[in-house]
């Protein structure tokens, strides 16, 4: 009832609260996965600049680093999700933070001492970059057995929320660490956001079920199979699936090259580095508000190619760019406001869309595809973005991965998708056959 003062478990058929914020279980999830995404975002920043402005760390060297901290999600997540079903998942979510805060406190240490080389660096973020897959799909599926399921929407939009907060603080909070800290400092900052987290987590007092073991082992592989099969057979899904690929391998090596232009070719101190990151989130937050009122105005379709093609093609203007003047800082933070506004409205439409022709029973299967096929490519342009430094120069290898960008609205220009109108078909009403 909405007049319970304490919350209760669902299951037991005493009162709840009326939303996830009046439960403080919840509150406590929340507070402690925005601890652990700021960890996670300001983790991403520090590592490759700790790489490049006190190991001195060369393209080709950049570029395995990032990849080595991209890889878990191309080798980890699609088993992973499989996996967390079967486990408590806020025991998975404490281990992963103690885990993550052992792992960059040892770093930071080793740095401090003088005694930090690429290799630990590359075990480091490999290790921090496998334990945030399982944190990650760990909340999510935690929160459904937290609250009830009218109150997943408001959840979710919190969770997500604080992800998108993080996506913004994170990159300029590193930079800023690393620039006024050094580099063993700021890591030794992100892992206190990991200690958080645990702390919080540690105190949801909610007692969750062990969950029900698969009779047959085969069946986590089997499900894997089907969520494949669904999304290579469905048009829309198959279309997103490319478009996110194509994205993220371009992506992947243009941040490669973007992190050693700023500091080398620009010349920029950290906390500069950091702010023309961060500028990408006010225009997410744009973006946002945008995708909630151009679909439905222009169609899904034209909104899709047109701000895919501004929003990526926004960063061909960043080989341009010369010196560390005012002119310079001010022109990537308005690239990167472009870029953010433009690629978050994609994402929120794509969204819409993947949610619309994918039946309950699929939701996740289908996500975790998407993501598995889109982000797993992300360590390959990674390499290919620091192999492309050191052959062709920061400059020209810059242009020519932004030009890949282009490879995604293309991908979307020449689908079905381009055709949506102002409306979404209807969602199927039953899984495909063959589910339970």
């Amino acid at each position: 009832m909405p007049t319970a003062s304490r919350p209760r478990s669902p299951s037991s058929g005493d009162p709840v609260p009326s939303g996830p914020w009046r439960d403080r279980d919840f509150r406590r999830l929340w507070l402690g996965q925005t601890a652990s995404q700021l960890g996670e975002h300001t983790a991403l920043v520090v590592l490759p600049l700790f790489a490049v402005l006190t190991l001195d760390a060369d393209g080709n060297e950049l570029g395995v680093l990032r990849a080595v901290g991209q890889a878990p999600v191309l080798l980890l997540s699609l088993l992973v999700g499989a996996w967390v079903d079967g486990w408590r998942t806020r025991t998975v979510m404490v281990l992963a933070d103690v885990a993550r805060t052992v792992a960059l406190a040892a770093a930071a240490v080793a740095g401090l001492c003088g005694r930090l080389g690429l290799s630990a660096l590359f075990l480091t973020a490999f290790v921090v970059g496998s334990l945030s897959v399982f944190f990650d799909v760990a909340y999510q599926a935690f929160l459904v057995r937290l609250v009830r399921r009218d109150q997943l929407v408001r959840g979710n939009s919190a969770l997500e929320g604080s992800r998108s907060a993080a996506q913004i603080g994170g990159p300029a909070l590193g930079g800023a660490l690393v620039s006024l800290l050094s580099a063993p400092v700021a890591a030794a900052s992100s892992a206190l956001f990991f200690t958080l987290s645990f702390l919080s987590i540690r105190r949801i007092r909610r007692v969750e079920p062990v969950p029900e073991r698969p009779v047959r082992p085969c069946g986590i592989w089997r499900r894997i199979h089907q969520g494949l099969r669904f999304v290579v057979g469905d048009t829309a899904l198959r279309t997103v699936c490319l478009a996110s690929a194509a994205f993220q391998l371009s992506f992947a090596a243009v941040m490669t090259v973007y992190l050693l232009f700023l500091p080398r070719e620009l010349h920029l101190s950290g906390a500069a580095v950091g702010l023309a990151l961060a500028a990408t989130g006010p225009g997410a937050l744009l973006g946002s508000v945008l995708a909630a009122r151009l679909p439905p105005r222009f169609g899904y379709g034209p909104v899709l190619v047109a701000a895919a093609a501004l929003g990526d093609g926004v960063f061909l203007c960043v080989p341009a760019l010369h010196g560390s003047t005012a002119v310079t800082v001010a022109a990537l933070l308005a690239i990167s406001f472009v870029f953010g506004a433009g690629g978050q409205l994609v994402n929120v439409a794509l969204m819409a869309v993947r949610q619309t022709v994918t039946p309950d029973g699929m939701q996740g299967r289908a996500t975790a595809t998407i993501t598995c096929v889109g982000m797993g490519l992300a360590p390959l342009g990674s390499l290919l973005g620091g192999f492309l430094a050191e052959q062709w120069g920061l400059r020209a290898s810059l242009l020519a991965a932004a030009a890949g960008m282009l490879l995604s609205p293309v991908v979307i220009a020449s689908s079905p998708l381009a055709r949506l109108g102002r409306t979404l078909p209807a969602a199927p009403s039953a899984p495909p056959t063959g589910e339970r």
